[in-house]
């Protein structure tokens, strides 16, 4: 399309998502009637024909105070778009996710940050979690997206605290692509403390909302936005959840759209870890490496590895003895220092001064409360 062509044809995207109580399900039954939104919004009363269009948003399409309205608001949230840099990506475009159009209530538009727009159409996988990770949660999630994104996978994840959080860090560090789905408009930063990693997203992939420029991220966005996560992905991902957790109804919804769901199992008696064990004896298929994930998805033979610095050969570390012996009563669950020192039988100040030798040859890490665990 031409400029003039391009922009009328997202006045018209634009004006369709204004309209009050039509939401995407209704709109895409519309649009398989009228054929494009120019043509909904020149339908008038006959819109009345289509299931789900009661009498009351019948007759905004009649009113043409109504859709002055909503036009009115959808070239101001055009001009918005052009000042901030903000692309729009709507159904009908090239760029939209190809997998998004075989769910059932695809977003109408996408409101997307950052330049990396054709990783929006790549193979991508999705990690969701606990917004209140453990640290093992966190490491896992960290080091699984990593790989994948090494891999050449796209990671998707939800930019909330914890696992999400996770998640998009990893693929960062480790050089890769990641798409964040907002539950609020893609130039409003939740939570704030990510506002550091809201713009490394946008710098190394993309952020991507179906809801308007200054949308608030209130709590029914979430849900809708899940679909869009699992919607976009080839598979997802479950790292700690608990039974009530939104991530199993990421899950659930990834199995409605036939994505694969995959789950990553955690301590028995921890209750951040009953949904994924859930999921696992649901079918889910348990996770221990980014390989298990690749290969059910049958895309070995498409990827391209980047080695990790981890795959190439390192030094021999010098560890002593008494180090070995301590290691030995290390787990990668945290360990506090009572329990070390009842195992070991050293005294104190040995054993703090062995565990601050093995912290500085990267072998162990210290976590809050002078717990400590083996590095992954």
């Amino acid at each position: 399309m031409r400029g003039d062509a391009v922009r009328d044809n997202h006045l018209n995207w634009l004006t369709l998502t204004a309209v009050p109580g039509l939401g995407p399900a209704l709109t895409h039954r519309l649009l398989t009637v009228f054929g494009s939104p120019a043509e909904v919004l020149a339908a008038g009363q006959d819109v009345a024909r289509v299931e789900g269009i009661g009498k009351r948003l019948a007759s905004i399409f009649t009113s043409r105070s109504c859709l002055d309205t909503a036009r009115s608001w959808a070239k101001h949230e055009l001009s918005r778009l052009r000042q901030t840099g903000i692309h729009l990506i709507c159904c009908d475009d090239s760029l939209y996710p190809s997998r998004l159009h075989t769910i059932h209530d695809p977003p109408v538009v996408l409101y997307c940050r950052g330049n990396k727009l054709d990783c929006l159409n790549k193979f991508s996988v999705a990690i969701v979690g606990s917004r209140a990770a453990t640290s093992y949660g966190k490491r896992i999630s960290n080091m699984l997206a990593a790989r994948l994104a090494r891999s050449g996978i796209v990671v998707v994840s939800g930019l909330a605290l914890g696992i999400d959080g996770q998640a998009h860090g990893g693929v960062l560090a480790a050089g890769g692509e990641t798409i964040g789905v907002l539950g609020c408009g893609v130039d409003v930063v939740y939570p704030r403390s990510h506002a550091r990693l809201y713009e490394q997203v946008a710098a190394q992939g993309v952020l991507v909302s179906e809801y308007p420029l200054g949308s608030r991220p209130e709590g029914f966005r979430f849900p809708a936005r899940n679909r869009i996560i699992s919607g976009i992905s080839l598979g997802v991902i479950v790292v700690e959840a608990t039974c009530r957790s939104g991530s199993l109804i990421t899950a659930r919804m990834a199995l409605e759209q036939g994505r694969e769901v995959f789950a990553v199992p955690g301590r028995i008696d921890s209750g951040k870890s009953e949904g994924t064990h859930r999921l696992i004896q649901q079918g889910a298929f348990l996770v221990q490496s980014a390989e298990d994930v690749v290969n059910e998805l049958q895309l070995a033979a498409a990827m391209h590895p980047q080695p990790e610095a981890g795959d190439r050969e390192q030094p021999a570390q010098d560890i002593s003895t008494q180090e070995k012996q301590l290691l030995a009563s290390l787990d990668v669950y945290p360990v506090n220092i009572d329990e070390l020192a009842t195992a070991t039988g050293l005294e104190s100040s040995q054993l703090h001064d062995l565990l601050l030798r093995l912290e500085l040859k990267g072998l162990i890490r210290q976590l809050p409360g002078q717990q400590y665990e083996i590095q992954g």
